[in-house]
């Protein structure tokens, strides 16, 4: 979990390809001390972090963004008084953090731009190997205590794309993502848990929820997989009308609430267990859920040798069990 940013000297920069873990004690991106500025929640003045109305409002009018643009960043567990606004020192804790082992992958939250990449992310109270990623809109995220960089300052990114490994640099107690999410302007943080809920991505590791309208990567995924299931559908990666009103049908054949999400409720009846050997729509669905977090296969429908070796190698850098096997919690964390 996150301790109190201490100041400490920054080591050399990662490469972009580096792997290995830093030395010292690793640690979250906090905001403690006196100098924290906009950056620390909750101050009396001169905060720019937003209020519980002002995070209310903006989760509210997010409602309807359950639009697949959105990725989990890592999976793990939410430690001890790692949460958003915990209490450090004089000032409370930016982000929530994700617990995990060293080297566990980190992804992209959302499409963008690597706009910082350093100890700290340049952010004031910040310790650790850090980015920060612009998404446009006046949306950004930050990614904390990282042992590893996988991509390079100003590179475009896209959602779930890995883009570095959770480590413990900085001020920490272990290794850990720490996740922010800032509106409006870098420095004016939200809880990041209620603004990816507001987005369809569980945060906690659970399914993802994804609206009519939704478009991209896991509307194709959606689409091959209801496919199979013999509905014929046009794979363009538009969830519009014709897909809605196709899950729904499925919805009700499966004792569902037939509202065209596709979520908790949904998916786990939508996917299937592959192995390899398998072939049709649904793998087709596995390998574009794969490409999505870097796997660059050919989606051919064929669950071949290569297309184990994506399966083993995600679960590998995700922490799951590495059984080569595509079951239910291989695919909650591929679409979540």
């Amino acid at each position: 979990m996150c301790q109190s940013c201490a100041a400490s000297a920054a080591p050399a920069p990662l490469h972009a390809d580096a792997s290995g873990p830093f030395r010292g004690l690793s640690r979250r991106g906090l905001l403690a001390g006196a100098g924290l500025g906009a950056l620390a929640v909750h101050l009396p003045t001169g905060s720019a972090a937003a209020t519980e109305p002002e995070a209310a409002a903006e989760a509210e009018a997010a409602a309807s963004a359950r639009n697949g643009a959105w990725a989990c960043p890592a999976l793990g567990r939410f430690p001890a008084g790692g949460h958003y606004g915990a209490p450090r020192g004089g000032a409370s804790h930016a982000g929530q953090d994700v617990s995990n082992s060293t080297g566990t992958a980190v992804h992209a939250a959302a499409a963008g731009t690597v706009v910082r990449r350093s100890w700290g992310g340049g952010l004031p109270g910040r310790t650790g190997n850090a980015l920060v990623i612009a998404h446009g809109g006046g949306q950004y995220t930050y990614y904390g205590h990282l042992s590893a960089y996988r991509v390079g300052l100003n590179a475009e990114v896209g959602a779930g794309q890995r883009i570095a490994d959770m480590g413990a640099t900085g001020n920490v107690t272990g290794p850990h993502l720490h996740f922010e999410t800032h509106t409006g302007r870098l420095g004016t943080t939200v809880n990041p848990v209620s603004f990816l809920a507001a987005r369809g991505v569980d945060l906690s590791g659970g399914w993802s929820r994804i609206d009519p309208g939704a478009s991209g990567a896991t509307v194709v995924v959606i689409q091959h997989l209801m496919n199979r299931r013999g509905y014929g559908l046009v794979v363009d990666g538009a969830y519009g009308s014709v897909s809605a009103d196709a899950v729904k049908r499925f919805q009700r054949s499966q004792g569902l609430t037939a509202d065209g999400q596709v979520g908790p409720a949904t998916w786990p009846e939508l996917v299937y267990t592959l192995r390899q050997g398998a072939d049709g729509s649904h793998v087709r669905a596995l390998q574009t859920a794969l490409n999505k977090r870097g796997a660059g296969l050919a989606v051919d429908g064929g669950f071949g040798s290569v297309t184990r070796s994506a399966v083993r190698a995600y679960q590998s850098v995700n922490r799951l069990v590495v059984d080569g096997e595509a079951g239910p919690v291989t695919w909650r964390a591929l679409t979540g």
